[in-house]
């Protein structure tokens, strides 16, 4: 089976080529990527556990699902995709906002990314793929950023900064001037 591969861009997210998504990481190359967050009815976020088989950060929590985009596909599409991939369900996606991350790893790979921020909402319970996904839980935000502040051991590089503009975006009301 062919690696994947994701596309590589440039600091405006302009397509400059395509990449194996290993050697991506292994260079530290700046590249489209995507991130999920579904909310549901309580305003309670959908938080994914890694499996225990992914080759970095197996078994730490992160935000619903996240991924790198195919050449031609939207991000929509991508979000879609992936979360019908690693979670078991479909729903609407709205972009939110992207940022330009990296994070470095234990293991020598480094994500390099041009993140597009995506949210959604669903109700019910996931049907988890298990060679993604080890378990799953619903919890508000506050208590995402209470428990990142004082175990960010259990959480994803990325989601750890990813949740803060995140949070920043939806849940701070900007001060009145």
């Amino acid at each position: 089976m062919k690696e994947e591969e994701v596309i590589l861009v440039n600091q405006e997210n302009e397509q400059i080529g395509t990449m194996p998504k290993m050697e991506a990481h292994e260079k530290a190359l700046l590249h489209r990527a995507f991130s999920v967050f579904i909310l549901n009815k309580n305003g309670e976020i959908m938080l994914q556990q890694r499996a225990a088989s992914k080759y970095h950060s197996p078994l730490l929590w992160t935000n619903t699902c996240c991924s790198h985009q195919r050449v031609g596909e939207t991000n929509i599409e991508a979000g879609k995709r992936r979360l019908q991939e690693e979670m078991g369900f479909m729903t609407d996606l709205e972009n939110l906002f992207s940022f330009i991350y990296k994070a470095p790893f234990d293991n020598g790979l480094t994500e390099h990314e041009y993140d597009h921020v995506m949210i959604g909402t669903f109700d019910d319970e996931p049907n988890i793929n298990p060679e993604e996904v080890q378990s799953w839980k619903w919890m508000s935000p506050e208590l995402v950023k209470l428990d990142i502040a004082n175990n960010p051991e259990r959480y994803t590089v990325w989601f750890k900064i990813i949740f803060d503009k995140f949070y920043q975006h939806v849940f701070e009301i900007p001060e009145k001037k």
